[in-house]
């Protein structure tokens, strides 16, 4: 659908201020917009998950690890398709309001892609290089879209996601080395043509959302403070985007 078509239909929950804005900018942000009860089932359900971590010494399908993680300080860079490994993971993602949020952005036929957990452990957790999603699950259309989850109250000096406005109208990115091999962000040269002075970062307290689209320019810094930053993303697309490349992150979800 194109984006009249998408505005002609009745929002579900988001407003047509923040669906004009999501179009202009390529993002949105919703504050605390999750309901504690939510929250806390998240919140309980990311403990299980650490806790069965703390058996794993090497990163595997599930679990990658940063380094330095033991049973005793677990630090877990991601764990990869949530949605299948704890019901409440899988009954958020198909329950709650985030379906109702995509519907808003890509049309009212909503298709599930993946899901990762994503951490910035304290002092340490890792960068996020500037990258653009869509080169690494290509569709047939640029409707997927991320919604994020803050679990946590997320603030500049945990390394938040940050995006530059509007980029998703401009082109898409070699995110392949010189020597042609995959690297999963923008080369140095293209970052340093970017004006970064634009970039938001996305702070906000716990339960708030973020969404961005699949050719947004965005990364985050590392985080550097007390808090941990856990960030649950699930990806969502029109019914008539179809993928054509291997889903990196598989699930029987998936569609």
């Amino acid at each position: 659908m194109q984006v009249d078509d998408i505005l002609a239909v009745p929002a579900r929950v988001l407003t047509t201020e923040q669906r004009e804005f999501y179009f202009d900018n390529g993002y949105l942000l919703l504050e605390g917009f999750i309901p504690k009860e939510w929250l806390t089932r998240l919140r309980e359900a990311t403990d299980r998950m650490i806790k069965r971590s703390r058996e794993i010494t090497e990163s595997d399908s599930t679990f990658d690890l940063e380094s330095g993680h033991c049973a005793q300080e677990p630090r877990l860079r991601r764990v990869s398709s949530p949605v299948d490994h704890d019901l409440a993971y899988w009954e958020y993602a198909s329950e709650s309001m985030l379906a109702d949020v995509a519907s808003d952005l890509v049309g009212p036929n909503v298709k599930f892609h993946h899901s990762k957990l994503n951490f910035k452990w304290p002092k340490g957790g890792e960068e996020v290089k500037w990258h653009q999603d869509i080169s690494f699950w290509p569709h047939t259309n640029y409707s997927p879209l991320t919604i994020g989850t803050y679990l946590l109250e997320v603030g500049n000096d945990q390394g938040p996601m940050g995006i530059l406005p509007g980029s998703h109208k401009g082109p898409l990115f070699d995110q392949y080395g010189p020597d042609g091999t995959w690297m999963g962000c923008l080369r140095d040269k293209t970052t340093t043509e970017l004006d970064l002075d634009r970039v938001h970062y996305l702070t906000g307290p716990a339960g708030s959302v973020t969404v961005h689209n699949c050719r947004v320019i965005h990364g985050s810094k590392p985080n550097h403070s007390a808090k941990g930053r856990p960030l649950l993303l699930n990806v969502y697309s029109s019914a008539d985007a179809y993928p054509y490349t291997y889903n990196p992150i598989p699930t029987p979800h998936c569609g």
